[in-house]
Protein backbone atom coordinates (compact mmCIF):
# COMPACT_ATOMS: atom_id res chain seq x y z
CA UNK A 1 0.00 0.00 0.00
CA UNK A 2 1.74 3.65 -0.84
CA UNK A 3 1.07 6.65 1.08
CA UNK A 4 -0.55 9.37 -1.31
CA UNK A 5 2.06 11.37 -3.24
CA UNK A 6 1.58 15.18 -3.15
CA UNK A 7 3.31 17.15 -5.96
CA UNK A 8 3.94 20.88 -5.96
CA UNK A 9 4.48 23.70 -8.77
CA UNK A 10 6.87 26.45 -7.46
CA UNK A 11 7.71 28.44 -10.49
CA UNK A 12 5.88 28.20 -14.04
CA UNK A 13 8.30 30.36 -16.06
CA UNK A 14 12.15 31.33 -15.63
CA UNK A 15 11.22 34.83 -13.74
CA UNK A 16 8.36 33.63 -11.56
CA UNK A 17 7.45 34.42 -8.30
CA UNK A 18 9.12 32.39 -5.27
CA UNK A 19 6.84 32.67 -2.09
CA UNK A 20 4.27 30.70 -3.31
CA UNK A 21 6.70 27.70 -3.56
CA UNK A 22 7.73 28.55 -0.40
CA UNK A 23 4.32 28.42 1.15
CA UNK A 24 4.21 25.20 -0.36
CA UNK A 25 6.94 23.43 0.88
CA UNK A 26 6.36 24.60 4.53
CA UNK A 27 2.46 24.02 4.57
CA UNK A 28 1.28 21.37 1.99
CA UNK A 29 3.06 18.31 3.40
CA UNK A 30 4.35 18.11 0.02
CA UNK A 31 6.77 15.34 -1.29
CA UNK A 32 8.19 16.67 -4.28
CA UNK A 33 8.60 20.26 -5.14
CA UNK A 34 9.31 21.01 -9.17
CA UNK A 35 10.65 24.63 -10.32
CA UNK A 36 9.72 24.72 -14.28
CA UNK A 37 11.77 27.60 -15.17
CA UNK A 38 12.31 27.00 -19.40
CA UNK A 39 10.89 27.80 -22.84
CA UNK A 40 12.75 27.59 -25.86
CA UNK A 41 14.12 31.41 -26.00
CA UNK A 42 15.19 31.45 -22.42
CA UNK A 43 17.50 28.16 -22.71
CA UNK A 44 18.89 30.10 -26.11
CA UNK A 45 19.67 32.83 -23.91
CA UNK A 46 21.42 30.66 -21.33
CA UNK A 47 23.50 28.63 -24.01
CA UNK A 48 25.05 32.09 -25.58
CA UNK A 49 25.64 33.06 -21.67
CA UNK A 50 27.55 29.82 -20.95
CA UNK A 51 29.91 30.57 -24.32
CA UNK A 52 30.39 33.90 -22.56
CA UNK A 53 31.35 32.36 -19.26
CA UNK A 54 31.54 28.52 -18.63
CA UNK A 55 30.71 29.06 -15.04
CA UNK A 56 27.43 30.28 -15.99
CA UNK A 57 24.27 29.29 -18.47
CA UNK A 58 21.96 28.28 -15.41
CA UNK A 59 18.71 30.67 -14.26
CA UNK A 60 19.81 33.59 -13.11
CA UNK A 61 17.39 32.97 -9.99
CA UNK A 62 18.50 30.31 -9.04
CA UNK A 63 21.31 31.42 -6.20
CA UNK A 64 18.07 33.31 -4.51
CA UNK A 65 15.79 30.79 -4.69
CA UNK A 66 18.17 27.90 -3.45
CA UNK A 67 18.90 29.90 -0.53
CA UNK A 68 15.30 31.03 0.49
CA UNK A 69 14.25 27.38 -0.18
CA UNK A 70 17.00 25.09 1.13
CA UNK A 71 15.98 24.73 4.59
CA UNK A 72 12.44 24.53 4.41
CA UNK A 73 12.85 21.73 1.84
CA UNK A 74 15.72 20.10 3.69
CA UNK A 75 13.60 20.83 6.90
CA UNK A 76 10.69 19.17 5.55
CA UNK A 77 11.75 15.96 3.56
CA UNK A 78 10.68 17.74 0.39
CA UNK A 79 13.00 16.66 -2.73
CA UNK A 80 13.22 19.45 -5.42
CA UNK A 81 13.11 18.65 -9.16
CA UNK A 82 14.01 21.91 -11.80
CA UNK A 83 14.82 22.07 -15.59
CA UNK A 84 16.54 25.37 -13.73
CA UNK A 85 20.28 24.04 -15.02
CA UNK A 86 19.30 25.26 -18.53
CA UNK A 87 22.17 25.51 -20.74
CA UNK A 88 24.40 24.23 -17.47
CA UNK A 89 23.13 21.75 -14.99
CA UNK A 90 26.47 20.62 -13.83
CA UNK A 91 27.62 24.77 -13.03
CA UNK A 92 23.84 24.84 -11.22
CA UNK A 93 24.59 21.89 -8.87
CA UNK A 94 28.42 23.20 -7.72
CA UNK A 95 26.63 26.27 -7.16
CA UNK A 96 23.54 24.60 -5.21
CA UNK A 97 26.55 22.61 -3.43
CA UNK A 98 28.31 25.77 -2.25
CA UNK A 99 25.43 27.44 -1.11
CA UNK A 100 24.71 24.42 1.35
CA UNK A 101 27.92 23.93 2.63
CA UNK A 102 28.06 27.44 3.16
CA UNK A 103 24.65 27.78 4.97
CA UNK A 104 26.08 24.51 6.96
CA UNK A 105 23.15 22.09 5.14
CA UNK A 106 23.91 18.46 4.37
CA UNK A 107 21.95 17.45 0.94
CA UNK A 108 22.61 15.13 -2.05
CA UNK A 109 22.67 17.07 -5.42
CA UNK A 110 22.03 15.25 -8.34
CA UNK A 111 22.45 17.05 -12.15
CA UNK A 112 21.17 15.86 -15.20
CA UNK A 113 22.89 16.24 -18.76
CA UNK A 114 22.70 15.05 -22.36
CA UNK A 115 19.63 17.64 -23.60
CA UNK A 116 22.33 19.72 -25.38
CA UNK A 117 22.79 17.96 -28.80
CA UNK A 118 24.55 20.48 -30.52
CA UNK A 119 27.33 18.42 -31.74
CA UNK A 120 24.88 15.30 -32.54
CA UNK A 121 22.43 17.67 -35.21
CA UNK A 122 22.79 17.69 -38.83
CA UNK A 123 22.87 20.95 -40.61
CA UNK A 124 20.81 18.84 -43.40
CA UNK A 125 17.71 17.77 -40.69
CA UNK A 126 13.95 19.42 -41.49
CA UNK A 127 12.92 22.33 -40.01
CA UNK A 128 9.42 21.17 -38.43
CA UNK A 129 8.18 24.71 -39.06
CA UNK A 130 8.52 25.10 -42.83
CA UNK A 131 10.66 22.30 -44.24
CA UNK A 132 13.55 24.12 -45.13
CA UNK A 133 16.99 22.89 -43.58
CA UNK A 134 19.02 23.68 -40.86
CA UNK A 135 21.81 25.08 -42.58
CA UNK A 136 19.62 27.82 -43.80
CA UNK A 137 19.66 29.28 -40.06
CA UNK A 138 23.52 29.33 -39.58
CA UNK A 139 25.52 30.21 -37.09
CA UNK A 140 23.14 28.02 -34.66
CA UNK A 141 23.42 29.12 -31.35
CA UNK A 142 21.67 26.19 -29.30
CA UNK A 143 20.37 22.47 -30.10
CA UNK A 144 18.71 21.33 -26.77
CA UNK A 145 16.25 17.97 -27.26
CA UNK A 146 13.18 17.69 -25.19
CA UNK A 147 14.00 14.97 -22.22
CA UNK A 148 11.81 12.80 -20.32
CA UNK A 149 10.58 11.60 -16.87
CA UNK A 150 12.93 8.56 -17.33
CA UNK A 151 16.31 10.78 -17.37
CA UNK A 152 15.25 11.99 -14.03
CA UNK A 153 14.80 8.36 -12.58
CA UNK A 154 18.29 7.47 -11.75
CA UNK A 155 18.83 11.00 -9.72
CA UNK A 156 15.86 9.65 -7.68
CA UNK A 157 16.58 5.92 -7.29
CA UNK A 158 20.11 7.30 -5.83
CA UNK A 159 18.24 9.55 -3.45
CA UNK A 160 19.01 12.83 -4.54
CA UNK A 161 17.23 15.34 -2.62
CA UNK A 162 18.11 18.13 -5.61
CA UNK A 163 17.80 17.36 -9.05
CA UNK A 164 18.81 19.80 -11.68
CA UNK A 165 18.13 19.42 -15.55
CA UNK A 166 18.52 21.02 -18.72
CA UNK A 167 15.48 20.84 -21.20
CA UNK A 168 13.59 18.29 -19.68
CA UNK A 169 9.86 18.53 -21.10
CA UNK A 170 7.44 20.36 -18.72
CA UNK A 171 5.04 17.80 -18.01
CA UNK A 172 8.00 15.08 -17.63
CA UNK A 173 9.38 16.86 -14.25
CA UNK A 174 6.27 15.92 -12.72
CA UNK A 175 5.70 12.59 -14.05
CA UNK A 176 9.24 11.36 -12.98
CA UNK A 177 8.07 11.43 -9.04
CA UNK A 178 5.10 9.63 -10.18
CA UNK A 179 6.43 6.51 -11.47
CA UNK A 180 9.33 6.63 -9.04
CA UNK A 181 6.94 6.94 -5.99
CA UNK A 182 4.65 3.97 -7.57
CA UNK A 183 6.69 2.17 -8.84
CA UNK A 184 5.13 2.59 -13.01
CA UNK A 185 5.88 0.13 -15.67
CA UNK A 186 7.52 3.15 -18.03
CA UNK A 187 5.85 1.08 -21.22
CA UNK A 188 2.22 1.42 -19.17
CA UNK A 189 1.20 4.44 -21.31
CA UNK A 190 -2.23 4.54 -20.26
CA UNK A 191 -0.40 5.39 -16.87
CA UNK A 192 1.91 8.03 -18.50
CA UNK A 193 -1.07 9.58 -20.18
CA UNK A 194 -2.42 10.33 -17.35
CA UNK A 195 0.24 11.17 -15.31
CA UNK A 196 1.30 13.81 -18.08
CA UNK A 197 -1.80 15.37 -17.55
CA UNK A 198 -0.95 15.85 -13.98
CA UNK A 199 1.87 17.29 -15.16
CA UNK A 200 0.75 19.94 -18.21
CA UNK A 201 -2.15 20.92 -15.37
CA UNK A 202 0.35 22.04 -12.65
CA UNK A 203 3.40 22.60 -15.28
CA UNK A 204 2.81 26.83 -15.20
CA UNK A 205 1.87 27.04 -11.90
CA UNK A 206 -0.39 30.55 -11.06
CA UNK A 207 -2.28 29.44 -14.20
CA UNK A 208 -4.77 27.05 -12.74
CA UNK A 209 -5.16 29.13 -9.56
CA UNK A 210 -6.48 32.04 -11.15
CA UNK A 211 -3.66 34.01 -12.78
CA UNK A 212 -3.65 34.37 -16.58
CA UNK A 213 -7.16 32.94 -16.39
CA UNK A 214 -8.46 36.33 -14.83
CA UNK A 215 -11.00 38.60 -17.03
CA UNK A 216 -12.48 41.07 -14.84
CA UNK A 217 -15.88 41.24 -15.63
CA UNK A 218 -16.33 37.87 -17.28
CA UNK A 219 -13.66 35.59 -14.84
CA UNK A 220 -13.31 37.76 -11.80
CA UNK A 221 -10.56 36.06 -9.70
CA UNK A 222 -9.97 37.42 -5.72
CA UNK A 223 -6.58 37.75 -4.02
CA UNK A 224 -4.17 37.75 -7.23
CA UNK A 225 -1.34 39.78 -5.19
CA UNK A 226 -1.12 36.52 -2.95
CA UNK A 227 -1.93 34.16 -6.14
CA UNK A 228 -1.32 30.29 -4.55
CA UNK A 229 0.55 28.03 -6.69
CA UNK A 230 -1.27 24.65 -7.42
CA UNK A 231 -0.53 20.98 -6.11
CA UNK A 232 -1.69 17.87 -6.73
CA UNK A 233 -2.35 14.77 -4.58
CA UNK A 234 -1.61 11.62 -6.34
CA UNK A 235 -3.14 8.17 -6.12
CA UNK A 236 -1.13 5.13 -7.31
CA UNK A 237 -3.80 4.72 -10.28
CA UNK A 238 -3.24 8.57 -11.72
CA UNK A 239 -5.95 10.00 -10.01
CA UNK A 240 -5.36 13.18 -8.74
CA UNK A 241 -7.10 15.83 -6.60
CA UNK A 242 -5.40 19.54 -7.93
CA UNK A 243 -5.62 22.06 -5.09
CA UNK A 244 -4.45 24.96 -3.43
CA UNK A 245 -3.25 26.16 0.05
CA UNK A 246 -6.41 27.74 2.02
CA UNK A 247 -6.21 31.34 2.51
CA UNK A 248 -4.14 32.11 -0.55
CA UNK A 249 -5.49 34.24 -3.50
CA UNK A 250 -6.69 32.44 -6.54
CA UNK A 251 -8.61 29.85 -7.24
CA UNK A 252 -9.05 25.98 -8.61
CA UNK A 253 -12.40 25.28 -10.38
CA UNK A 254 -13.42 23.30 -13.28
CA UNK A 255 -12.96 26.56 -15.89
CA UNK A 256 -9.34 27.25 -14.62
CA UNK A 257 -8.83 23.34 -14.78
CA UNK A 258 -9.84 22.84 -18.59
CA UNK A 259 -8.26 26.32 -19.57
CA UNK A 260 -4.84 24.53 -18.32
CA UNK A 261 -5.70 21.09 -19.99
CA UNK A 262 -6.09 22.42 -23.27
CA UNK A 263 -3.51 25.46 -22.86
CA UNK A 264 -0.72 25.05 -25.95
CA UNK A 265 -2.07 21.49 -26.73
CA UNK A 266 -3.00 21.38 -30.19
CA UNK A 267 -3.92 18.29 -30.73
CA UNK A 268 -5.82 16.96 -27.22
CA UNK A 269 -6.25 13.04 -28.77
CA UNK A 270 -3.04 13.42 -29.21
CA UNK A 271 -0.53 15.64 -27.22
CA UNK A 272 2.97 13.95 -28.36
CA UNK A 273 5.51 14.18 -25.66
CA UNK A 274 8.74 12.42 -24.30
CA UNK A 275 7.27 9.75 -22.40
CA UNK A 276 3.97 8.82 -24.08
CA UNK A 277 1.38 10.55 -26.82
CA UNK A 278 -0.97 11.25 -24.25
CA UNK A 279 -4.82 11.51 -25.02
CA UNK A 280 -6.70 13.78 -23.25
CA UNK A 281 -10.18 13.85 -24.99
CA UNK A 282 -11.49 10.94 -22.30
CA UNK A 283 -10.44 13.12 -19.47
CA UNK A 284 -13.17 13.35 -16.76
CA UNK A 285 -13.31 16.53 -14.14
CA UNK A 286 -15.22 16.85 -10.86
CA UNK A 287 -15.13 19.22 -8.05
CA UNK A 288 -15.12 17.65 -5.24
CA UNK A 289 -15.08 20.94 -2.59
CA UNK A 290 -13.94 24.19 -2.98
CA UNK A 291 -10.62 25.08 -4.61
CA UNK A 292 -10.56 20.53 -5.20
CA UNK A 293 -11.24 19.46 -8.65
CA UNK A 294 -10.76 15.85 -8.93
CA UNK A 295 -9.06 14.76 -12.26
CA UNK A 296 -9.14 11.07 -14.08
CA UNK A 297 -9.35 9.00 -17.52
CA UNK A 298 -6.80 10.40 -19.44
CA UNK A 299 -5.07 7.56 -21.54
CA UNK A 300 -2.20 7.36 -23.77
CA UNK A 301 0.13 5.34 -26.31
CA UNK A 302 3.71 4.48 -27.00
CA UNK A 303 5.90 7.33 -27.11
CA UNK A 304 7.57 8.61 -30.28
CA UNK A 305 10.86 7.17 -31.61
CA UNK A 306 12.18 11.07 -31.80
CA UNK A 307 12.75 13.44 -29.72
CA UNK A 308 11.77 17.26 -30.80
CA UNK A 309 14.67 19.68 -30.54
CA UNK A 310 14.78 23.38 -29.60
CA UNK A 311 17.18 25.71 -32.03
CA UNK A 312 18.28 28.70 -31.38
CA UNK A 313 19.84 31.15 -34.25
CA UNK A 314 21.46 34.66 -34.44
CA UNK A 315 18.28 36.28 -36.66
CA UNK A 316 19.87 39.48 -36.51
CA UNK A 317 19.73 42.75 -34.29
CA UNK A 318 16.38 44.86 -33.49
CA UNK A 319 16.56 48.38 -33.53
CA UNK A 320 14.19 50.46 -32.16
CA UNK A 321 12.57 53.94 -30.35
CA UNK A 322 9.55 54.99 -29.08
CA UNK A 323 7.82 58.38 -28.03
CA UNK A 324 5.21 59.57 -26.25
CA UNK A 325 2.37 62.45 -27.28
CA UNK A 326 -0.56 63.30 -24.77
CA UNK A 327 -3.30 65.73 -24.76
CA UNK A 328 -6.71 66.04 -27.03
CA UNK A 329 -4.71 65.90 -30.11
CA UNK A 330 -2.61 63.11 -29.39
CA UNK A 331 -3.47 60.94 -31.80
CA UNK A 332 -2.71 63.56 -34.69
CA UNK A 333 0.63 64.19 -33.54
CA UNK A 334 1.45 60.43 -32.96
CA UNK A 335 0.34 59.53 -36.65
CA UNK A 336 2.23 62.58 -38.16
CA UNK A 337 5.10 61.36 -36.55
CA UNK A 338 4.48 58.14 -37.27
CA UNK A 339 4.79 59.30 -40.96
CA UNK A 340 7.97 61.21 -40.55
CA UNK A 341 9.66 57.96 -39.36
CA UNK A 342 8.08 56.19 -42.19
CA UNK A 343 9.37 58.75 -44.98
CA UNK A 344 13.34 59.10 -43.12
CA UNK A 345 13.58 55.43 -42.36
CA UNK A 346 12.17 53.01 -45.71
CA UNK A 347 14.66 54.62 -47.96
CA UNK A 348 17.20 52.73 -46.04
CA UNK A 349 15.37 49.79 -44.52
CA UNK A 350 12.99 47.16 -46.05
CA UNK A 351 11.43 46.02 -43.14
CA UNK A 352 10.62 48.94 -40.94
CA UNK A 353 7.42 48.74 -38.47
CA UNK A 354 5.42 51.45 -36.78
CA UNK A 355 2.88 50.86 -34.33
CA UNK A 356 1.02 53.32 -32.21
CA UNK A 357 0.59 51.76 -28.72
CA UNK A 358 -2.28 52.12 -27.25
CA UNK A 359 -3.97 52.61 -31.20
CA UNK A 360 -3.08 49.27 -33.88
CA UNK A 361 -0.07 47.96 -31.76
CA UNK A 362 -2.07 44.47 -31.28
CA UNK A 363 -4.54 44.60 -33.53
CA UNK A 364 -3.32 47.08 -36.28
CA UNK A 365 -6.21 49.01 -36.61
CA UNK A 366 -7.67 51.47 -34.45
CA UNK A 367 -10.69 50.10 -31.86
CA UNK A 368 -13.84 51.59 -32.71
CA UNK A 369 -14.25 55.20 -32.68
CA UNK A 370 -12.45 55.76 -29.56
CA UNK A 371 -9.58 58.94 -29.61
CA UNK A 372 -6.97 58.11 -27.02
CA UNK A 373 -5.90 61.19 -24.76
CA UNK A 374 -2.01 59.32 -24.90
CA UNK A 375 -0.19 57.39 -27.89
CA UNK A 376 2.96 56.12 -27.72
CA UNK A 377 4.75 56.10 -31.25
CA UNK A 378 7.17 52.97 -31.53
CA UNK A 379 9.64 52.21 -34.73
CA UNK A 380 11.61 49.16 -35.15
CA UNK A 381 13.31 47.01 -37.98
CA UNK A 382 15.86 43.67 -37.86
CA UNK A 383 18.98 44.65 -39.12
CA UNK A 384 22.17 42.63 -39.80
CA UNK A 385 24.54 44.78 -37.98
CA UNK A 386 24.05 47.25 -34.86
CA UNK A 387 25.30 49.86 -37.02
CA UNK A 388 22.08 50.15 -38.99
CA UNK A 389 19.79 49.19 -35.95
CA UNK A 390 21.12 52.40 -33.78
CA UNK A 391 19.65 54.12 -37.03
CA UNK A 392 15.94 53.29 -35.70
CA UNK A 393 16.61 55.00 -32.60
CA UNK A 394 18.10 57.94 -33.54
CA UNK A 395 15.39 58.73 -35.81
CA UNK A 396 12.96 58.61 -33.10
CA UNK A 397 14.67 60.68 -30.68
CA UNK A 398 15.17 63.01 -33.46
CA UNK A 399 11.41 64.02 -32.71
CA UNK A 400 12.00 65.73 -29.93
CA UNK A 401 12.95 68.70 -31.90
CA UNK A 402 12.20 67.86 -35.33
CA UNK A 403 8.97 65.93 -34.79
CA UNK A 404 5.44 67.38 -33.79
CA UNK A 405 4.67 68.98 -30.56
CA UNK A 406 4.95 67.84 -26.94
CA UNK A 407 6.89 64.45 -27.93
CA UNK A 408 8.47 62.98 -24.96
CA UNK A 409 9.59 60.25 -22.83
CA UNK A 410 12.20 59.12 -26.06
CA UNK A 411 13.52 55.59 -25.54
CA UNK A 412 16.24 53.58 -28.08
CA UNK A 413 17.89 50.24 -27.54
CA UNK A 414 19.27 47.13 -29.81
CA UNK A 415 18.87 44.20 -29.09
CA UNK A 416 20.76 40.67 -30.59
CA UNK A 417 17.66 38.58 -31.63
CA UNK A 418 17.34 34.79 -31.25
CA UNK A 419 15.26 32.98 -33.48
CA UNK A 420 13.78 29.67 -32.30
CA UNK A 421 13.16 26.41 -34.46
CA UNK A 422 12.32 22.67 -33.96
CA UNK A 423 13.68 19.85 -35.62
CA UNK A 424 13.95 16.59 -34.44
CA UNK A 425 16.67 13.61 -33.11
CA UNK A 426 16.73 9.93 -32.54
CA UNK A 427 16.52 8.99 -29.36
CA UNK A 428 19.95 6.76 -29.88
CA UNK A 429 22.07 10.25 -30.65
CA UNK A 430 21.48 11.19 -27.09
CA UNK A 431 23.95 9.89 -24.20
CA UNK A 432 22.40 10.80 -20.82
CA UNK A 433 24.31 11.27 -17.71
CA UNK A 434 23.78 11.83 -14.07
CA UNK A 435 26.11 13.43 -12.20
CA UNK A 436 25.75 12.92 -8.00
CA UNK A 437 27.17 15.71 -5.66
CA UNK A 438 27.21 14.62 -1.99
Amino acid sequence: MFILLRIGSGAGFAGDRIEPAKALVEKANLDYLILEGLAERTIALAQRQKRMDPALGYNEYLEERIRLLLPSLLKNKVRLITNMGAANPIAAAEKIKDIAHEMGLQCIVAAVTGDDVAEQISLSSSVLENGNSLQDYEPIISANAYLGAEVILPSLEAGADIIVTGRVADPSLFLAPIIHHYKWNPENYDLLGQGTLIGHLLECAGQITGGYFADPGLKDVDGLSDLGFPFAIVEEDGTAIITKLAGTGGTVTLQTVKEQMLYEVHDPKNYKTPDCIADFTSVRLKELDKDQILVQGATGKRRPDTLKVSIGYHAGFLGEGEISYAGSTALQRAKLAENILKERLEHSFTNVRTDLIGVSSLHHGQYGEIIPYEVRVRAAALCSNTAQAKQIGHEVEALYTNGPAGGGGARKRVEEIIGIVSTFINRSSITIKTDILE
